[in-house]
């Protein structure tokens, strides 16, 4: 085994100190940052800045001889890993193509130029955190923050009236929100200050459909297409319920999407990178619609392409660092032709979740000795904010891989009912038509009640 230069991990956790780790004994790492959802490390928060963490990030780099940086993370990691890139001279995406693709409205703004027909109906909120929202807002509407990640505060909106509850927020709240924004104003405004505040809220149209992830990279300006994968939803909401690879959308809308994402990213001058492009096929007219786009490897998708293609994305996002092109590494045997990342979540926020047991644990990993779990326990205070931020609680995901579809379904129903999560509530609905096809939906055959309906 070759052992490469050091490379120097920010902001790592769940999946990527997982597959990092894999990875140490040939790509040699050093690593940076802390946990935003985790006690104590998130205290740090209340001092953080991102020029002075990039440039004392930068310096021990330089003394620890470290060759590239890399990072996954949405919040504060991808720029903070421009910034040092930048500073001590090494590949890596600039920093600019970051805080264009990550200010939401900004993003919107240069898509309504480079490719409109992609493009969703938007405007930003002109209301302060906290103030009164203002008249003739055509609902329902899709609203999001400008600058924010994991889906927080992100919601459906149905009237004015839960417009202004959504953005009513506690003192610690607002606390909370300006100290995850203002590191990132910071920047934008020595950059990229036309942009505008990312202290706000973005409004779109809703667009109905099924959302899609495009993956990829780019390397001396020029694209190269990792793939698709699918998401699902749970019944009546707009929360994850899995993430399915390969896609299952035609090659030709497959090829639509890579062309509309290489418009947007050259406009802004992403020409190093991993980059992520979230879309929706409008239910309407069949056309591709945007989302959003990531500056970044999507982490929790990485197994699922090693699963299916043999090629392990955060190997590749490391040796990209480093200057090198990662279609040149090693290929692994696949071990699946399907795989899917299955997100547990409880719509109940007095619900008492229970994680698995040591022995719900063992039977999981002597059944699935390939599978990969991850939890998410939290406390009772936490959970109410998570229920305020995301309409849901996120509280396991477990990754498998299948010889085909069916295949994967009936192994994934097998672990819900090892772990003991076999029976979720799902958000209240009364349409009888998203019930009836939830059983073809996974993780189980769970059964799910709701006001009006049991299966």
């Amino acid at each position: 085994m070759t052992k490469r230069n050091k490379t120097l991990v920010l902001f790592d956790y769940d999946w990527d100190r997982i597959e990092f780790k894999k990875l140490s004994p040939e790509w040699p790492q050093s690593c940076a940052g802390f946990d935003l959802f985790s006690f104590p490390s998130k205290l740090r928060l209340a001092w953080f800045d991102i020029n002075r963490f990039s440039q004392l990030a930068a310096l021990r780099a330089k003394l620890q001889g470290i060759k590239a940086v890399v990072s996954n993370h949405e919040q504060y990691g991808a720029l903070c890993a421009a910034l040092v890139a930048e500073k001590l001279g090494l590949p890596g995406t600039s920093v600019e193509a970051v805080l264009a693709c990550q200010h939401k409205l900004y993003a919107r703004e240069v898509l309504e130029r480079v490719a409109p027909e992609a493009n969703i109906p938007f405007s930003r909120l002109n209301a302060t955190y906290g103030s009164e929202i203002p008249a003739g807002i055509d609902y329902p509407i899709f609203v999001k923050p400008v600058k924010a990640a994991f889906s927080v505060l992100a919601k459906n909106i149905e009237n004015h009236q839960a417009l202004h509850e959504h953005t009513r927020f506690s003192r610690q709240e607002l606390w909370i929100i300006r100290h995850l924004v203002e590191p990132f104003e910071k920047i934008l405004m020595e950059r990229i200050p036309h942009a505008g505040t990312a202290h706000s809220l973005i409004l779109e149209e809703n667009i109905p459909g099924q959302q899609h992830c495009l993956d990829g990279y780019y390397i001396d300006g020029n694209m190269r297409r990792m793939g698709v994968v699918d998401a699902h939803m749970y019944p009546g909401t707009d929360a994850f319920m899995r993430w399915d690879y390969p896609s299952q959308l035609a090659d030709e809308i497959q090829l639509k999407a890579e062309i509309v994402a290489d418009k947007f990213l050259q406009a802004i001058g992403f020409t190093h990178g991993f980059f992520n492009m979230e879309f929706v096929i409008d239910q309407q007219n069949n056309q591709i619609k945007i989302i959003e786009f990531n500056p970044r490897m999507a982490a929790q998708f990485s197994d699922l392409y090693e699963r299916v293609n043999g090629v392990n994305l955060h190997e590749m996002a490391i040796a990209l660092a480093h200057g090198i092109d990662p279609a040149t590494l090693p290929m692994k045997n696949p071990t699946a032709t399907h795989a899917s990342s299955v997100v547990y979540r409880s719509f109940d926020p007095n619900a008492s979740i229970a994680m698995p047991s040591t022995s719900q644990q063992k039977a999981f990993n002597n059944a699935f000795p390939d599978g990969l779990l991850i939890q998410f326990p939290k406390r009772s205070n936490q959970l109410q904010q998570d229920f305020k931020w995301l309409g849901s609680y996120r509280f396991g995901i477990v990754h498998l891989g299948g010889n085909s579809l069916n295949d994967l379904r009936q192994r994934c129903e097998h672990a819900s009912l090892l772990l003991g999560w076999s029976a979720q509530h799902v958000a209240e609905t009364s349409d009888q038509d998203v019930l009836a096809d939830f059983p073809n939906a996974w993780p189980n055959s769970m059964e799910i009640e709701t006001e009006n309906a049991t299966l």
